[in-house]
């Protein structure tokens, strides 16, 4: 063992050159000819910390130098073996001479984790995947294209157990695999409102009293026919189904009152069915629903110039609705890992914020996030969305309202209530892209029709039937026992019977 301190340049060992493959236990350097002024790069020897390695040349030599001791110990076995020994993170270099002192290769030695048994257990525990370790300095480089993100995680995994957290990922997925995601969402909606109310109009025969009582009070007081009796403005009842009216008297005043009453019952079913296509590993997005505008001030009060006092007022938009997040990742097997993040808001005017006359609405927001793992063409659904709203609302007057039984002449009154319930079903498909040739539009069977067609029996496309109690039914096909078409066309360049150009 040589400390090479005479070397004239330590830089030759790296010079890149046609050197030898070097084995996992044992490195063999192959050299064709070399002389003083052609030092070959013999490759790189992974040592691991605190073990050995024998590197054997084709080539008989005669002296061993080492760059630096504390990094790598090496001790001549026989003329064509060399013994080295781990002994500190780092790299060195190891040049081999002749018996004429002539330089025969130069070798790198890696001191570092113990890439070696990494292998080894890389393809014990990854069987099939082409996972390749080396050492950088006092860090671990992985090498190679496997054929999922999974089994990237769980080789840095495992190096992590080397290496600790100085692991460097340079593997690389084969073949990108594409999730499609078919989702359905069912929204059931059911609403039912009533609404009774009692409309007053009175007047004096003295003209001295007038008044109102209900929801088109204010424009009652003022309107009398032409023989001066009151008359309710049934133009102000709104959001009514049945209206009526009567006039009578009560000693000297006139009184007409007009009842008004709704009932409504409603259900409303929505349905979508958005189709989305992400990579493996990838973040896919659906939102339906809207955006809302909110001023947002800018600037400051110094020096400005305007009703603001030099702020302006810019306009963001927040997006509400029904949105859902995907991200789909391919493990083995077929197991498709999905994180799901689905969201429903609505505009809720109770949480409004007014600031300098601006009103900024608020969200009702239903959230939720969760992981789960299906196989291809397996579904999940995502129920229980429930929303249910009630509110009633009472418009009296004063005290006189409050009466029981006669109040109800004093007062409108109504109830509004809904319910709704959301129910997302996904199915994760692994797909692959498709010819341009292979694809399929609604709009391919739509062609022109023929002259004859059009004029004679009305078709306006060859998609449209001939029947005119049934404009969907298309003509009968050919019977089965027809005779089949020739599949080659004749010499002469026509088409054979059954086929069209």
């Amino acid at each position: 063992m040589v400390p090479a301190k005479s070397l004239p340049m330590l830089a030759l060992s790296l010079a890149l050159g046609a050197g030898a493959s070097l084995l996992p236990m044992q490195a063999q350097a192959q050299v064709a000819s070399l002389n003083v002024n052609n030092a070959n790069h013999a490759g790189q020897l992974d040592v691991p910390l605190n073990k050995s390695q024998v590197l054997t040349v084709d080539r008989p030599f005669s002296k061993a130098l080492v760059g630096n001791a504390e990094i790598a110990d090496v001790l001549p076995m026989t003329n064509r073996s060399v013994y080295v020994l781990g002994k500190k993170m780092g790299t060195t270099s190891l040049t081999l001479y002749d018996s004429r002192n002539m330089m025969i290769a130069v070798v790198d030695v890696a001191v570092g984790p113990d890439v070696v048994t990494l292998k080894r257990q890389l393809s014990e525990l990854l069987p099939g995947q082409p996972i390749g370790a080396r050492i950088s300095n006092d860090a671990v480089v992985l090498t190679g294209t496997v054929s999922s993100a999974a089994a990237v995680d769980r080789a840095v995994q495992i190096a992590k157990t080397y290496a600790g957290d100085k692991v460097v990922n340079m593997m690389s997925v084969g073949a990108a695999q594409q999730v499609m995601l078919e989702v359905r969402f069912s929204e059931m909606t059911r609403s039912a409102a009533k609404q009774f109310g009692i409309n007053t109009a009175f007047l004096s025969d003295s003209g001295k009293v007038v008044g109102g009582i209900g929801n088109a009070a204010q424009s009652s007081a003022i309107l009398s026919d032409t023989n001066g009796r009151p008359i309710v403005d049934l133009s102000k009842i709104l959001d009514s189904f049945g209206i009526g009216a009567a006039n009578y008297s009560v000693g000297s005043l006139n009184l007409t009152t007009a009842l008004d009453a709704l009932e409504r019952k409603g259900v409303v079913t929505t349905l979508a069915e958005p189709t989305l296509v992400a990579l493996s590993g990838e973040t896919a997005s659906f939102l339906a629903g809207g955006e809302f505008p909110i001023p947002v001030s800018q600037g400051g009060n110094s020096g400005g110039s305007g009703n603001n006092g030099g702020n302006s007022i810019t306009i963001e938009f927040k997006p509400f609705g029904v949105s859902l997040g995907f991200t789909p990742t391919v493990l083995e097997d077929g197991i498709i890992n999905l994180v799901v993040e689905p969201e429903v808001s609505s505009i809720d005017p109770s949480a409004s914020v007014t600031i300098n006359g601006l009103t900024i609405p608020g969200l009702q927001t239903r959230r939720a996030s969760t992981t789960l793992e299906l196989r291809d063409g397996q579904s999940f659904a995502l129920a229980g969305l429930l929303r249910k709203d009630f509110q009633d609302t009472v418009r009296q007057f004063p005290i006189l309202g409050s009466i029981p039984i006669i109040g109800a002449l004093f007062r409108s009154s109504g109830f509004q209530k809904s319910e709704s319930e959301l129910v997302i079903i996904v199915t994760p498909r692994l797909v692959k892209p498709m010819r341009a040739e292979d694809v399929r539009l609604p709009t391919d069977r739509v062609a022109p029709p023929h002259e004859l067609d059009l004029f004679l029996m009305g078709r306006t496309d060859k998609a449209v039937g001939i029947n005119p109690l049934d404009p969907n039914a298309m003509p009968p096909e050919a019977p089965k026992n027809a005779p089949a078409p020739a599949k080659e066309a004749p010499a002469t360049g026509k088409a054979p019977s059954g086929y069209e150009l």
